[in-house]
């Protein structure tokens, strides 16, 4: 397993849709494999292949809190079947937008059918984090950001705060 680097926003990879892939086969599971990695890395609950800059169709999550048995779910292809009409509003974050919080609302449970780390289709009915975390990660897949739930002024305010982080860490040319 390798760790990967996570591209931050602002960054236009973050925004392409991504590809489904055609089966999981082993390159797709290595990819899993170095998502979760990265993602613990990370101190992270999901991570999305487009995150790492690569526009696939694959996420990896675990909401297990500390001082719990790791529970990982590998998904291909996730594809929301049903969401719930019950909303709730969570504080989210994202590791490709470091240290910025704000609250989003989502619906509170939703039912999808994705491959697994063995090619098998699954459903997974998902309430509370592991839900949020779900849509949060697929919406990754296309193209769109927590930030993208907010206001144009809220949105805009953390962006722009990121690229000018993203200019004071750049190197000088010499």
């Amino acid at each position: 397993m390798a760790l990967l680097s996570i591209i931050t926003a602002p960054d236009p990879r973050l925004k392409v849709k991504a590809r489904p892939v055609p089966a999981v086969d082993a390159q797709v599971r290595r990819l899993m494999d170095d998502m979760l990695e990265t993602m613990y890395h990370a101190i992270g609950i999901g991570l999305a292949a487009p995150q790492v800059g690569v526009a696939s169709r694959v996420i990896v999550v675990d909401v297990a809190r500390e001082g719990e048995q790791p529970q990982p779910l590998r998904l291909a292809n996730p594809q929301i079947l049903w969401r719930s009409p019950q909303l709730v509003t969570a504080s989210e974050g994202c590791l490709s937008l470091p240290e910025h919080y704000a609250e989003v609302v989502r619906p509170a449970e939703i039912r999808l059918r994705y491959l697994d780390h063995e090619n098998e289709i699954r459903e997974l009915q998902a309430s509370g984090l592991l839900a949020t975390c779900l849509q949060h990660e697929i919406d990754h897949l296309d193209g769109v950001l927590f930030v993208d739930h907010l206001s144009a002024v809220k949105r805009d305010m953390i962006l722009r705060k990121l690229a000018k982080a993203k200019r004071n860490r750049a190197p000088v040319p010499a």
